[in-house]
């Protein structure tokens, strides 16, 4: 696909991630990226964002970033008068396409809590009037090494998210050199604006989105399977599964929700699409399945510090065990 060829070739080595945004995409979802410092986060965010075209905003994480940062803009004019403008947020009215939160783990909670509003129903009340964004795609990035003033997103802000995709740096050691010593790599500005802009009709991607939806079928046996995956996953000893270890009657605390599920549908048909099928396959629901739904997937308190592998594992059982039609 036009779009996934282009933002590869200035974001390399992150070939799986470019291909799960480029879903989420067509898919309409918000997406949080998660990786060490320097991975590549950033860079790989403003070139989806480049590639969707449409007004973009990007805000930086801070302690002291309030909710009303988001809404308006409040100083003082050339002529020493108070003046009160519209935020990154209402800044471009209903044509905003793109909102960038980036290291969203360093604003406060109360901050988060805006950004959720905007993302579950796209609009925001504000200057006694209401405002709606029926193109807005969030993105947000967070820096899972550092903990020092730090917010971590509860469960209830994780799951308005439609993926969460950690980003690693690349395996390949030709890649990694060359990131390291080709110039091109390390003017990010530069690099970025040799990504044509808009390469998708920021304008048509609902619509574009709808027509994938209707247009890729899930059969009675994918429907069965994927319901099948949300039970082991939730009740994982009740399907047999079993790690070492761990105290599988108390790993998971819950997940597999009816909203978390549904995400997972969009993701596979969106990726049967960009296949050129118009039916769901196995494949579909399995390479969408961690992206979607392990941060979905609540483990007891005493198991959080491994989430990650536990969580993989998990899914990888869960695969395992429960047959696919």
């Amino acid at each position: 696909m036009l779009m996934q060829e282009a933002i590869g070739k200035v974001v390399l080595g992150q070939e799986r991630a470019v291909a799960l945004l480029v879903i989420a995409v067509f898919a309409r979802g918000h997406v949080l990226l998660e990786g060490d410092v320097g991975s590549g986060k950033t860079t790989l965010l403003r070139a989806v964002a480049r590639a969707v075209g449409g007004p973009f905003e990007r805000v930086e994480g801070a302690i002291d970033l309030a909710p009303g940062d988001l809404v308006y803009s409040a100083y003082v004019d050339e002529d020493g008068r108070p003046r009160v403008d519209p935020g990154p947020a209402l800044r471009h009215g209903e044509d905003l396409a793109v909102f960038f939160f980036n290291e969203i783990n360093r604003a406060r909670p109360q901050a988060h809590a805006l950004l959720l509003r905007l993302m579950a129903e796209r609009r925001l009340k504000a200057f006694n009037r209401d405002y709606a964004f029926p193109h807005l795609q969030v993105f947000a990035d967070r820096n899972r090494v550092e903990r020092e003033e730090t917010f971590e997103l509860p469960a209830a802000a994780r799951d308005r998210f439609f993926m969460e995709i950690a980003i690693a740096p690349p395996a390949d050691a030709a890649t990694r050199r060359r990131l390291i010593f080709d110039t091109r790599f390390h003017d990010v500005d530069a690099l970025i604006e040799t990504l044509p802009e808009g390469l998708v009709d920021f304008r048509g991607l609902n619509a574009t989105a709808v027509a994938i939806q209707e247009h890729v079928r899930a059969s009675d046996a994918i429907e069965a399977y994927v319901a099948a995956l949300a039970q082991a996953v939730t009740d994982p000893r009740s399907a047999g599964i079993e790690i070492e270890g761990v105290d599988m009657t108390r790993l998971v605390q819950g997940g597999g929700s009816a909203r978390g599920l549904s995400y997972l549908i969009r993701a596979a048909r969106v990726r049967a699409f960009l296949a050129a099928r118009d039916f769901l396959a196995p494949e579909d629901i399995r390479d969408m399945f961690v992206p979607v739904m392990a941060h979905r997937i609540f483990l007891d308190p005493i198991y959080e510090l491994r989430r990650e592998p536990l969580v993989a594992e998990l899914c990888r059982r869960a695969f395992d065990v429960v047959p696919a039609p």
